[in-house]
């Protein structure tokens, strides 16, 4: 048997250069956190005055914030695992990253939103939006999954939930736009973040279709079991941070129905586009979810169930004729090498759910909303319907530049060689960053009584 060894270089790189800096990033998380965090008046038991007000919210929201929880840790993080040899680097750096952004994020958002004399007070919503900033980072790490080391990742998250806290405050807090479920400033921004990283990053090595750059039975199956949490809890993630009732509540309609119709939409599609009329897993595992993406601008607004139908539908479309025709283009005329196909997932949907924002707002009215007009647009006590949507424009305008241009200095940091890139023999193989149990490698003790556990028929 020939075996393929890694250069030193590259197999000792973790030893050092990633345990400092995942510890310099928790110490001065922690300090940090210890100037400026404290808890909200609900969670501090000095202002403790026995009214329910504040634990019947937290018991009313909790469940969403479970949910989106679950999306971020065991959907993103499975969804990956479709590679035939990256399973524990798809759930375990999707866990490492999750873990530090929300931390970040929570810093970063707090600096922007919610800092008054001089500190940040979290509660329930605030870790929400911090799990919102870490599924930013979690769709770009699709774009370069398989391509890069731990600590290219760490130093990615840092920089785009620092861009991604920006821009959001940018667009919902100075431009005002309506994005509940985040079409813009999540998805759409962490699709062309992750994607202008990953050309930035371009190897020619791995221009053409890499050894193991493919999936198994197996790993599709266990790919599925992130596409059905995603799914399942896409109406949480649209629906948590709405403010008003009536808007929660149609949040989770439409977005239920979009979901539904975009089903049908992409295993009618995946149906028809191959010759021999058989459904690609490929196009079930991303392009089903796409209707949850292209719902979340529009959730809350009054686009009724057919409307939410619609854009389910045409989601579903786009993103499996995405997935068919424009990833295979993008990677050979534009060198853009898309792991996940994130554009199509979440790119593509998120610029149309930005879109039906705008027709959403153009649509806007007191003859259509009543007295709950301005509960869901607040800003249009000094807006026209017509204007709130040029706000619209403007925001998903704002979250496309300033996703390119991020992901273009986290891009080119990102290639300086310290970072120990993966060389590209070892892309998307996990034995480059982890003990792997079962496999056949020079290190003996891969096979020792430590890892007996894992194997198929232990000796009894």
């Amino acid at each position: 048997t020939i075996k393929c060894v890694m250069p030193t270089s590259y197999s000792t790189n973790m030893r050092s250069k990633f345990p400092i800096l995942a510890i310099t990033l928790e110490l001065l998380i922690i300090i940090l956190y210890g100037i400026f965090v404290t808890y909200d008046d609900g969670a501090d038991s000095k202002f403790n005055l026995k009214n329910t007000t504040t634990t019947e919210e937290l018991y009313k929201i909790y469940p969403s914030f479970q949910d989106v929880h679950v999306m971020i840790f065991v959907g993103f993080g499975f969804l990956m695992t479709f590679l035939k040899k990256y399973g524990f680097s798809s759930v375990g750096l999707n866990f490492l990253i999750a873990a530090f952004g929300l931390q970040w994020g929570t810093l970063m958002q707090g600096w922007l939103h919610n800092y008054k004399d001089g500190q940040i007070k979290v509660n329930i919503f605030t870790l929400i939006n911090a799990d919102f900033s870490a599924a930013a980072v979690l769709i770009s790490f699709g774009a370069v999954l398989g391509k890069t080391s731990p600590v290219q990742l760490l130093v990615m998250t840092l920089l785009e939930i620092t861009i991604f806290a920006f821009n959001e405050y940018l667009v919902t807090g100075i431009l005002m736009a309506k994005d509940v479920g985040a079409s813009m400033t999540i998805h759409a921004f962490g699709a062309y973040f992750g994607l202008v990283v990953a050309r930035v990053l371009h190897r020619p090595g791995l221009q053409d279709c890499h050894e193991n750059e493919g999936s198994v039975y197996h790993s599709d199956l266990f790919a599925m079991i992130g596409t059905v949490f995603l799914w399942m809890f896409w109406p949480s993630f649209n629906s948590a941070i709405v403010e008003s009732p009536d808007g929660q509540y149609r949040a989770i309609i439409n977005t239920y129905y979009s979901l539904a119709a975009c089903v049908l939409a992409v295993y009618a599609l995946s149906c028809l586009l191959d010759k021999n009329g058989k459904l690609d897993m490929v196009h079930i595992q991303n392009a089903t979810l796409a209707g949850g993406v292209a719902a979340g601008t529009s959730a809350d607004m009054m686009i009724f169930p057919y409307g939410s139908l619609l854009i389910g539908f045409i989601a579903g479309i786009v993103s499996t004729i995405g997935f068919k025709y424009l990833s295979p283009l993008l990677a050979s005329k534009a060198k853009l090498h898309d792991t996940c196909g994130v554009h199509n997932l979440h790119g593509l949907p998120g610029v149309i759910g930005g879109l039906a924002g705008i027709v959403g707002a153009v649509m806007a009215s007191k003859t259509l909303y009543g007295n709950g007009l301005y509960s869901t647009f607040p800003e249009m006590h000094n807006r026209t319907a017509l204007v709130q949507a040029g706000y619209q424009a403007a925001g998903l305008g704002t979250s496309l530049a300033l996703a390119i241009i991020g992901g273009l200095i986290t891009g080119f940091i990102l290639r300086i060689p310290v970072w120990g890139q993966p060389p590209d023999q070892n892309c998307f193989d996990d034995q480059i960053h982890w003990e792997v149990p079962d496999s056949e490698n020079e290190h003996n003790e891969l096979l020792s009584s430590e890892h007996g556990k894992h194997q198929s028929n232990p000796v009894a």
